[in-house]
């Protein structure tokens, strides 16, 4: 997708396209940077904000950790656009690639085996991505999500800002396509379990929260409808009827129809 004026216009409405160009022209953004398509930015507001967009993606596949929650994206998403317009930042995928050409093959394993053994969510991307299934259970995975509850506002109970869960959404995408569907649905049940638990201490953002809900949930039942089997289907009927009796009131409707589509779903999974 080429960056314009016009195609950045697309993707935001007239008022927070004016905010971006304010944002650029105050000298808002921190730090950028590129591999490939992919750009990352810092960008200065109420405070930082990181932004990743996609140069090359239908709609630039745009994402920001502020709390912006109307319709198209966000002014911090438009400054860096609108900056990648006229002076994009330097293309540091070849620099990137010289150097792993040019690593040895010893210590890039090392390397690579002393990140992965200290950061639990980079070792699971790692395992699925060489076909691996995963060994945390879902309640492992729960902690994880519940952490950045936890993290995005610790003075307050009360969540004010969306929470990023692409790490574990990429997680179980990846999962799907190596077909190891059990796995992504245990991916998918962490992330219903800690959305549902949480939910009723979200205040700001609810489109956000709803929608990484109603994904989660869509994945888990396509997920075990597609394995196929009568145990998976019998115990995610049993916990998706138990959290429409004790979960966030306003989501019980979410759960009993995500019974119906998965028992339909796992009929016609049977009959082919």
């Amino acid at each position: 997708m080429d960056v314009t004026k016009d195609t950045v216009r697309g993707v935001c409405t007239d008022a927070v396209f004016e905010r971006g160009e304010r944002y650029l022209a105050d000298g808002r953004i921190r730090e950028s940077h590129r591999v490939d398509t992919t750009v990352t930015a810092v960008v200065s507001g109420s405070r930082q904000y990181d932004v990743r967009v996609d140069l090359a993606a239908d709609g630039f596949a745009p994402w920001c950790d502020c709390p912006y929650d109307g319709p198209g994206t966000c002014k911090h998403v438009v400054a860096v656009l609108l900056r990648c317009v006229d002076d994009p930042p330097q293309d540091e995928g070849d620099r990137l690639d010289t150097a792993l050409n040019g690593a040895d093959a010893d210590e890039l394993r090392a390397f690579l085996r002393e990140e992965l053994a200290t950061d639990a969510d980079l070792r699971d991307q790692f395992l699925a991505r060489v076909s691996e299934s995963t060994t945390r259970s879902v309640d492992e995975l729960r902690t994880t999500i519940d952490r950045r509850f936890e993290e995005t506002n610790p003075e307050y109970y009360v969540v004010f800002e969306p929470i990023d869960f692409t790490r574990w959404f990429d997680l179980a995408t990846e999962y799907r396509e190596q077909g190891r569907y059990a796995s992504a649905a245990t991916v998918y049940r962490a992330l219903v379990e800690s959305l549902d638990d949480n939910m009723e201490r979200v205040d700001g953002a609810y489109d956000h929260f709803s929608r990484a809900f109603s994904r989660a949930l869509d994945g888990y039942v396509d997920c075990v409808a597609f394995r196929g089997r009568d145990d998976a289907v019998t115990d995610a009927v049993a916990f998706l009827d138990e959290r429409a009796t004790s979960g966030t009131p306003f989501l019980t409707e979410h759960f009993e129809k995500a019974v119906v589509e998965l028992q339909e779903k796992a009929d016609e999974q049977s009959f082919e």
